[in-house]
């Protein structure tokens, strides 16, 4: 497994009314600043791959749905953490770690990202799907 990433239990409250979902906040283990939030929409078996920030702290929640988030080891090797509503847990991302994503419940998941700066296209290093040999 990576031992960079950070994954951290989550807390669901379960209310008759609407369930509320705990997220990040000022003090949790890889919080650093925040810089901006936003959300990405997956559809189902869709895959988006690869990317990697260079500069950039990520802190990644799936409040619904189900996404299987693939990583590349510094070994060659990967490692994959599933998350979702089922599974509620944070991912935090240092930079300079290439990753991807599959949607995996249907018809689509949301994925919240707090990251530690605001977004910088030129600060992502991307490439196409097939860039790395993983069997998604």
């Amino acid at each position: 497994m990576n031992n960079k990433i950070i994954v951290s239990e989550l807390t669901q409250i379960n209310l008759e009314a609407g369930d509320v979902y705990h997220g990040l906040k000022n003090g949790d283990n890889g919080f650093l600043k925040f810089g901006e939030l936003y959300f990405s929409k997956i559809n189902f078996n869709k895959i988006k791959a690869w990317k990697k920030h260079k500069s950039i702290t990520l802190n990644l929640i799936v409040p619904y749905g189900e996404v299987k988030f693939v990583f590349l080891n510094d070994d060659g090797s990967f490692s994959e953490y599933i998350i979702g509503d089922k599974n509620y847990k944070r991912l935090t991302i240092p930079p300079n770690i290439w990753f991807g994503f599959k949607g995996r419940k249907d018809p689509f998941s949301l994925i919240s990202s707090v990251i530690d700066s605001k977004h910088d296209p030129l600060e992502v290093d991307k490439e196409e799907i097939n860039y790395f040999k993983y069997q998604w």
